[in-house]
């Protein structure tokens, strides 16, 4: 018989806490869709508009700036006529390319597995 490793209740304290920072900064409808977009180029705003479905103008700038305030997300603003601006991830917000990636698989596999269909 295979005994089964204790509970290390501190452990898992720890792993819980920093799920739930994580999902602090990762909270509502639509900030790992924007940082999805995000991870394969540099967008500007109206870009970033049209690629996230449904999100307000009003929204997508709340979320970008809190990205920001957590330097996820930088905001260039080009000198051109009208003024540009740009959004990019950090270094550090493209450490979550792995994690979206990830939640990607998951999510496509819950969907064949409930649906029988991808």
């Amino acid at each position: 018989m295979i005994k089964e490793p204790e509970h290390d209740q501190q452990k898992c304290n720890k792993n819980i806490m920093a799920v739930h920072d994580a999902m602090d900064i990762l909270n509502g409808r639509w900030k790992i869709s924007i940082i999805a977009s995000l991870c394969f180029s540099t967008l500007r705003f109206t870009d970033l508009l049209r690629e996230v479905e449904g999100i307000s103008g009003k929204m997508l700038s709340r979320e970008l700036k809190n990205l920001e305030e957590n330097q996820l997300v930088t905001r260039t603003v080009l000198n051109t006529q009208p003024i540009t601006v740009e959004y990019e991830l950090t270094q550090y917000g493209h450490t979550l390319k792995e994690v979206i990636e990830s939640l990607a698989k998951w999510g496509h596999n819950h969907r064949k597995k409930i649906t029988g269909k991808l």
